[in-house]
């Protein structure tokens, strides 16, 4: 099987799509920290608040920026509350949104490859009432398409995904439809580059993700791929389209290319 190994990854970093704007909702509970001391919420978001202003005033702020109370608790959960942890990884999404013109997305500038139907944000949710991201494995060409305007759509399409939440809801289904894949579809370097998006950019924002109706041709490039997992391999589950079918949507919400 062609795997396309020839480039070396670019690395990405991303940060959850939320807003400033929001007042930060703190609950009325003591957290504890990797060093088992009591932290409030609250006053952790400040800190990095703090750091951000004093260490990097270079960094933008409002939406998506150094003091957005949202994101900075979500940085803050996934790092168990490790202030520097946190500053860390936070103004590294920062950055790369910058560089990455994250903000400048939209519909028209991705259009050329959403309309070849690779990929695209379900219009209805699943059953646990999480939005849907669809990736179907046998309409992508690596050889034929520019890796930078893939990784654009990707994206795109997280964050259209993520702007769909429900109020509660915190993550998202991904959903790879493997049916009709072929060896001129297989590329290592984008679904690295997704997972790794994933994992450093938007963490805990991915709530399961399905394999469907996975060929034998595939599992070399999976051996390859799960080690960079990390702890994302343990959401990946291997189904058919029958049980997406059947536990995923009801017959009015199932996405149109998995109805009998």
């Amino acid at each position: 099987m062609a795997i396309r190994l020839s480039h070396p990854l670019r690395h990405h970093l991303l940060n959850p799509n939320h807003h400033t704007n929001k007042p930060l909702r703190v609950r009325k509970f003591s957290i504890k920290n990797e060093k088992s001391e009591p932290v409030e919420p609250h006053k952790m978001v400040m800190k990095v608040k703090q750091t951000l202003e004093k260490d990097y005033k270079n960094l933008p702020v409002g939406k998506n920026g150094r003091d957005d109370e949202d994101m900075i608790i979500w940085f803050l959960k996934d790092r168990k509350f490790d202030i520097e942890e946190s500053v860390s990884k936070l103004t590294k999404a920062i950055k790369w949104r910058q560089e990455f013109n994250v903000s400048e997305l939209s519909g028209e500038s991705v259009e050329r490859l959403a309309r070849t139907g690779k990929a695209f944000v379900h219009d209805c949710l699943d059953v646990n009432g999480m939005p849907v991201l669809v990736v179907v494995a046998s309409k992508h060409f690596p050889d034929k398409e520019d890796q930078i305007e893939n990784e654009k759509l990707c994206v795109f399409l997280i964050e259209e995904a993520l702007s769909r939440l429900p109020d509660g809801k915190e993550e998202i289904l991904g959903i790879f439809d493997f049916r009709g894949f072929g060896t001129e579809n297989s590329d290592f370097e984008f679904l690295r580059f997704l997972f790794d998006v994933f994992y450093y950019y938007y963490p805990k924002r991915l709530g399961q993700v399905l394999f469907v109706d996975t060929p034998f041709l595939f599992f070399p490039l999976w051996q390859l791929i799960k080690p960079l997992l990390r702890s994302y391999a343990s959401l990946v589950r291997f189904c058919s389209a029958d049980t997406v079918r059947k536990e995923y949507f009801t017959e009015t919400t199932v996405p149109t290319n998995f109805r009998d």
